[in-house]
């Protein structure tokens, strides 16, 4: 069993004024009137910490960068060390945001450990979850496979809905890049389910991108874009930035799987213009090497091709995204065989 989802990192009167499904605009703006008025350093920590994760999720970085630090030095001062942990969470959430994947593990590690230190058993949690998403997004599943089990054991035991969701999502992209595409959409299609009936929204619109991405492997486009409609109605409705990025990023590969070329490069180029302007360089060099496979399907010269690819094959190098580098190989031998750069 589970309830229905909150949102922790709203603390204190902003707890009372906000729930896991406000829009983040509504949330910045709450966050601001709040930090503007608090009269101490705990209040501070608290209002800075929702402005946080409000600017994260809007991919208004640099406000957010400038938010969580003035949380975490506002938890200092106030001798919070559960606060302190909760800054360092969204710091290193940002970090993972922006591509700064070894800087990310060191902000969530110090979280993990402060939040110990200090008993709060959800923000030890929360960076938990994010050491995972981090080790599974550099392709780093050994490591990780046990934590995500870890999570969703602990989300089953306090009936917290959202570290299920986030715990099997996880699990689920996992066996989804690994070739269990049938143990992949089981997992992504009960954390659809148990989203829906915790309420949680913005959980509900993730694991529904990871199903339409299942269906579209498995031959299903037509499900798989009327899902990945639902789901960006829920990106719009919540100002979910980064989320409705991935959605349309998602349709683009939808698309090109489909054989729609045409229709998945105009995708593309969507999200590349929003993952763009909220600078988060993960998202940029998906949508950008979906753009080079289209334009190679849709005529491009071999070793403009090979050249496209070989700037992106650094860039995920460099971000230490092992799966993203394996795709670029894969589609290197596929389409150029034989050319040299």
């Amino acid at each position: 069993m589970y309830v229905k989802a909150v949102a922790p990192e709203y603390q204190g009167e902003l707890g009372a004024q906000l729930t896991v499904n406000s829009s983040y605009e509504d949330v910045r703006a709450t966050a601001g009137r709040a930090l503007s008025r608090a009269g101490g350093a705990a209040e501070r920590a608290r209002a800075a910490l929702a402005l946080a994760e409000a600017s994260r999720r809007l991919g208004r970085v640099g406000e957010a960068g400038e938010a969580w630090r003035q949380s975490y030095r506002s938890a200092r001062a106030a001798g919070d060390g559960g606060a302190m942990a909760w800054a360092l969470w969204s710091g290193g959430t940002l970090a993972r945001q922006c591509g700064a994947l070894r800087l990310a593990r060191r902000l969530l590690a110090h979280s993990v450990e402060l939040a110990a230190g200090s008993g709060d058993r959800l923000a030890r949690g929360y960076a938990l979850a994010g050491l995972a998403e981090t080790g599974r997004i550099q392709g780093d599943y050994a490591a990780v496979a046990a934590l995500h089990e870890e999570l969703l054991a602990q989300g089953r035991a306090h009936g917290e809905a959202r570290h299920m969701v986030w715990a099997m999502t996880g699990m689920a992209q996992m066996h989804r890049n690994s070739g269990e595409h049938a143990k992949a959409l089981e997992l992504f299609e009960e954390s659809v389910r148990i989203a829906a009936a915790a309420d949680d929204a913005r959980g509900r619109a993730w694991s529904l991108r990871g199903v339409a991405d299942v269906l579209s492997l498995r031959g299903e486009p037509d499900r798989a874009l009327a899902l990945l409609s639902e789901a960006e109605a829920v990106c719009r409705a919540m100002d979910l930035a980064s989320a409705l990025a991935y959605n349309h990023k998602m349709r683009g590969n939808v698309l090109y799987r489909a054989g729609r070329y045409a229709a998945a490069r105009e995708t593309y180029a969507v999200a590349l213009d929003e993952f763009t302007a909220m600078r988060e360089p993960r998202g940029t060099a998906l949508s950008r090497l979906g753009l080079a496979k289209c334009r190679a399907r849709l005529g491009a010269q071999p070793r403009e091709t090979l050249a496209e690819l070989a700037v992106l094959e650094a860039d995920f190098d460099r971000m230490g995204l092992r799966h993203a580098r394996e795709a670029v190989a894969a589609f290197r031998a596929e389409v150029t065989p034989g050319v040299r750069a």
